[in-house]
């Protein structure tokens, strides 16, 4: 299977860490979205990555499907089955890529458009809704598991996408958040070389 990914994308990370976990080899081809190439725009209609590229050559995405696609291949070593630890882990996912979202947003808002057509308050809503989600994430890693699944991945992806964009603010208002992610790679040094790069 090919995983169409970049290495700085959070959910790309998400996907080979579950990968990892659940000892399935994938065939990681970078992949520039801003080119809209016809082998990401053939996977994927959306033009975005993670896409898994299966055997037979059809295409799965987002990342949270390609998650729950490895899940069901490994026979569930990724994803809790019993319904409070199924919900627990999808919760903290939600969480963990929602903030990441938001952050996004407000970073392309002023990647992608011109000074004088920023828009400040947009910007301003966007950083609320992370801080929320980060917030509420720092009262919760406290309560996962120490076996990793899919819920540390999602963390541990995001956190190191917005410390690899946004490093003095995650380090100023979520310090136990970047605490949690040393003590995460130091038990698990296996996924740290799978957490984004620039």
């Amino acid at each position: 299977m090919r995983l169409l990914y970049s290495k700085p994308s959070p959910y790309s990370s998400k996907v080979r860490m579950a990968a990892h976990l659940c000892d399935i080899e994938l065939d990681l081809v970078p992949t520039d979205t801003g080119a809209e190439g016809d082998q990401l725009t053939g996977a994927n209609p959306i033009g975005k990555i993670p896409a898994l590229i299966l055997d037979d050559g059809s295409a799965i995405y987002d990342s949270r499907v390609i998650c729950e696609y490895l899940d069901r291949r490994s026979g569930n070593l990724l994803i809790p089955q019993a319904s409070d630890a199924w919900l627990h882990a999808k919760r903290i996912e939600a969480l963990a890529d929602g903030a990441t979202e938001a952050a996004m947003a407000a970073l392309y808002e002023k990647r992608y458009r011109p000074e004088e057509l920023w828009h400040q308050p947009w910007i301003d809503k966007q950083w609320r809704r992370a801080h929320r989600a980060l917030d509420v994430l720092a009262q919760e890693v406290g309560s996962l598991p120490e076996r990793p699944n899919l819920a540390h991945f999602a963390v541990a992806s995001d956190l190191g996408w917005l410390g690899l964009r946004f490093p003095e603010i995650v380090e100023e208002k979520h310090p136990a958040l970047v605490a949690w992610l040393g003590d995460f790679f130091s038990a698990h040094p296996q996924y740290e070389a799978l957490a984004p790069q620039a």
